[in-house]
């Protein structure tokens, strides 16, 4: 590990952890730590995976803090995956996410690796990612509809994801049944997308914001600055519904390319004034800046991420052509491609006007870090470290 003192958070799918976490927190704070920076990966295919990404992050943070303060560092640890514009998760990482699927995984790959061109093949790769999900005509693993591309026809499916991955800059088109398989293999990572867009919620929620809650009760003075990238910039983003609303340890917020919604703090959706995003006011409970870095070189958000968002709540749209989606249509635009949206007052920032004058003090910030960001895992920057320091106010002057 790049810094000391660091602790590693781990939680599992539902959001509970080894006994005694919370209290290895409190104990860094007694010791004089002024500062917890905590950090939530995206998705990745290993533990150890996730602790290199936590020390490639924080290796320039010694060098950015001013003097007197004291910083911690923390890693949350969860059972997650890699993302879209990674390579598809090969058969090993897939059952290390999905134990319980072995059997249909099995099945599903040797699909993909055979590509072959009959209907009822297609038929039965559908049924199977439905077994996947744990959905069924009725429900989505019990939390919610089922997505839209889960129930159409499995060939519709599978073409409308191909379209969209010959969008990905660097693509090279295909024809035939090949091009459906394609999509096919980009239908499986959206249907594992699904399972961990929820987990990454629970995880947060259930567990982070209970564990920090239980810090701040015993360690009232620690500052807590809270970072996520990807999904895990959901899961950080839930630990606020965790946290009472007495409770106030968070002093910041940093999501990086975040994986949802850029409604999710809206009072009132601007296509549907009689909704709220899903975490409606939640950046109350930070008492300094929730921050919002952003690119548009995020083929994964501005693509993929909407054309799931699209696919899974518009029955119409999955013949239509996918395009550019986020720049097209806003209410599939995810947070980590065009910032904070919703959410009156909200400051806009390039990245060289973020580094040079700082962000302010309080409020949603979106910064567009387009200029050192150049893919959706582009996040191993020294730019967003000291991004993260200055919403954290512990940076030099």
């Amino acid at each position: 590990m790049s810094v000391e003192p660091y602790r590693e958070i781990v939680l599992d799918k539902d959001g509970d952890g080894p006994a005694g976490q919370a209290a290895e927190l409190v104990a860094l704070a007694r010791r004089g730590v002024t500062d917890l920076v905590v950090f939530a990966h995206g998705w990745n295919n290993s533990p150890s995976g996730a602790t290199l990404l936590c020390s490639d992050f924080f290796a320039p943070f010694p060098e950015l803090l001013a003097p007197g303060v004291e910083a911690g560092y923390a890693g949350v640890v969860w059972p997650s995956m890699m993302f879209t514009d990674e390579p598809v998760p090969d058969f090993r990482a897939l059952v290390t996410t999905f134990p319980e699927r072995e059997r249909t995984l099995v099945r599903l790959t040797e699909l993909l690796a055979l590509a072959p061109p009959e209907e009822s093949a297609f038929a039965e790769f559908g049924g199977l990612l439905r077994e996947l999900a744990g959905a069924d005509a009725e429900g989505f693993a019990a939390a919610g509809p089922v997505p839209d591309f889960l129930v159409a026809d499995p060939v519709e499916t599978c073409a409308l994801f191909a379209g969209a991955l010959e969008e990905v800059p660097g693509a090279v088109p295909d024809g035939g049944a090949g091009r459906l398989w394609k999509g096919g293999r980009e239908a499986l990572r959206q249907t594992a997308y699904y399972v961990m867009k929820h987990r990454a919620g629970r995880v947060g929620e259930r567990g982070l914001g209970p564990l920090l809650a239980e810090v701040a009760r015993a360690a009232p003075g620690l500052r807590v600055h809270l970072v996520g990238h990807s999904m895990g910039a959901r899961l950080v983003a839930y630990a606020l519904r965790g946290l009472s609303g007495a409770l106030r340890p968070v002093r910041s917020m940093t999501l990086l390319q975040g994986a949802f919604s850029h409604y999710a703090f809206a009072a009132r959706l601007p296509h549907d004034p009689g909704r709220s995003g899903a975490l409606r006011d939640m950046q109350l409970r930070v008492r300094g800046p929730v921050v919002a870095c952003h690119s548009e070189h995020d083929a994964a958000l501005g693509v993929l991420y909407p054309l799931a968002s699209r696919a899974a709540r518009d029955p119409a749209s999955l013949t239509g052509p996918p395009g550019r989606l986020a720049a097209r249509d806003p209410r599939w635009g995810a947070i980590g491609w065009d910032g904070v949206q919703g959410v009156p007052g909200s400051a806009r920032r390039t990245l060289a006007a973020a580094l040079r004058d700082g962000v302010p003090a309080s409020g949603c910030v979106s910064v567009d870090a387009s200029e050192a960001v150049r893919s959706h895992s582009d996040v191993r920057r020294p730019e967003l470290a000291r991004v993260v320091v200055s919403a954290a106010r512990i940076g030099r002057r």
